[in-house]
């Protein structure tokens, strides 16, 4: 009697799973790192020359909190180290981005407190 065989192929299913936004997030920062002179330009200008004064106003007119006055400079202060350590762009890419976001938390709070003028 004769058996029946069937060819088969056998096939190997990988299901790849989508990179969440921090990871892509990660990975644009580490691609910006020929950039890295043109990031530095940047966060200091950005900071020095905008946030940090507009930042403070918004704290001064808002009655002179002592609260806020550590943030402020703690904001000022992370990206001035980050970007003068000359850290890759993996580490002074966020560190903007969170200090932009303690900047504007604060400026959040002080509308909330009212601006006294």
């Amino acid at each position: 009697m004769k058996t029946i065989q069937t060819p088969y192929a056998s096939a190997n299913y990988s299901i790849e799973k989508k990179k969440g936004i921090v990871t892509r997030f990660l990975n644009w920062c580490q691609q910006q790192e020929e950039n890295r002179l043109a990031w530095l330009a940047g966060t200091l200008t950005a900071h020095g020359c905008i946030l940090t004064p507009l930042t403070v106003l918004f704290v001064v007119l808002a009655g002179n909190n002592p609260v806020f006055w550590p943030l402020v400079i703690g904001a000022m202060g992370m990206c001035l180290v980050v970007s003068l350590a000359a850290l890759p762009t993996k580490i002074t890419i966020p560190v903007f981005f969170l200090s932009i976001l303690v900047d504007l938390v604060v400026i959040a709070n002080c509308i909330a407190l009212g601006l006294h003028l």
